[in-house]
């Protein structure tokens, strides 16, 4: 029995671990897209956390 001989449970393994290497790499380019696509629009980059802000209040009216 040679050393490099590969029992077929390893490439079953292999196999599972390259779709699941695949699928997260996928998601990380998903994700990497959208951040760059909404820093490319120039949308406003402040989130809402529970506390008003002058800068996202519509202006008043003047008087």
């Amino acid at each position: 029995m040679a050393i490099t001989r590969d029992h077929e449970l390893h490439s079953r393994r292999f196999g599972r671990n390259l779709g699941l290497g695949l699928a997260l790499a996928a998601f990380v380019v998903l994700v990497f897209g959208l951040t760059i696509a909404k820093v490319q629009r120039g949308d406003s980059m402040q989130a809402y956390d529970h506390q008003p802000r002058v800068s996202l209040l519509p202006p008043e009216p003047a008087k």
